[in-house]
C-alpha cells in the first residue's frame, strides 16, 4: 500500500470535546460554582483536554462566558415562545400566562445549564460581558412586554398594571428560584402552578367589608 494510501486509509485524530463541549462543560460549572471560581484551567481539566486547546475556540473565559450567558436566554426564551404560540387561537389569559410562567421555570429548573448558569453568574461577570450580552437580554425582555401588553389591551390584565414593572417582578420571581427549589420536594409544574396562581389570583381572601 503506497504511502499515500495509508495516509488516507488512516483516521483522523480529532479532540472530542470541541467548541460545544467546552461550553457544555463551562456552563455546568458555572452553574455550580460561579464566574470566579472557574478558571479555562478547569473547564478544561473536567472537558479532559489541554487548556490551551480552548484557544482554538475561545479567546478569553469571557467569550465562553458571553456565549453562555446567550444560549441560556435563548433557551428560556424558545421554551416560552413555543408554550405560548402552541396554545389554542381562543385560550384565555390565565392559560397563556400559565403555560409562558411553566415554560421560564422549566427551561430555567429543568432544561438547561446554561439558563441556570445564566441566572447564577449575571450578577458577577464584568460589566462589559453584561453590556454585551444586554441585546440577547432585551429581545427576551421584550417578548414579555408583548405578551403582557396583549393580554392588557385584549381586557385580560388591568389597565393600572405597568406593564414593564409586572414583567420585572415575575422574572425576578421566577429566576429566585435557582436558589431554593429542590426537585427531590416538588415537581417544577407544581411550583409553576402555585406561582401562576399567586400572580393570576393574588394572595388576599376578598373580606365582606
Amino acid at each position: 500500500m503506497s504511502e499515500l494510501a495509508t495516509n488516507q486509509a488512516a483516521p483522523q485524530t480529532r479532540n472530542p470535546v470541541g467548541r460545544e463541549g467546552v461550553l457544555d462543560v463551562a456552563a455546568r460549572l458555572f452553574r455550580e460554582q460561579g464566574y470566579g471560581s472557574v478558571s479555562l484551567r478547569k473547564i478544561a481539566q473536567v472537558g479532559g483536554i489541554k487548556a490551551g486547546s480552548i484557544y482554538y475556540h475561545f479567546g478569553s473565559k469571557d467569550e465562553i462566558v458571553l456565549s453562555i450567558l446567550d444560549a441560556g436566554i435563548k433557551a428560556v426564551h424558545a421554551e416560552m415562545r413555543r408554550a405560548v404560540l402552541s396554545q389554542a387561537a381562543d385560550a384565555s389569559a390565565e392559560v397563556i400566562l400559565r403555560a409562558a410562567i411553566t415554560a421560564h421555570l422549566r427551561a430555567l429548573l429543568d432544561v438547561s445549564d446554561y439558563s441556570s448558569a445564566n441566572v447564577r453568574i449575571f450578577g458577577q461577570v464584568p460589566q462589559s460581558v453584561r453590556d454585551a450580552n444586554l441585546p440577547t437580554r432585551r429581545s427576551y425582555e421584550a417578548e414579555w412586554d408583548s405578551l403582557l401588553a396583549r393580554l392588557q389591551v385584549g381586557g385580560a390584565l388591568k389597565q393600572n398594571v405597568d406593564v414593564r414593572h409586572l414583567r420585572l417582578m415575575l422574572i425576578g420571581a421566577l429566576n429566585a428560584t435557582l436558589e431554593w427549589f429542590d426537585p427531590a420536594r416538588g415537581s417544577v409544574e407544581a411550583l409553576a402552578e402555585t406561582y401562576a396562581d399567586v400572580f393570576v389570583h393574588g394572595i388576599l381572601e376578598k373580606q365582606d367589608v
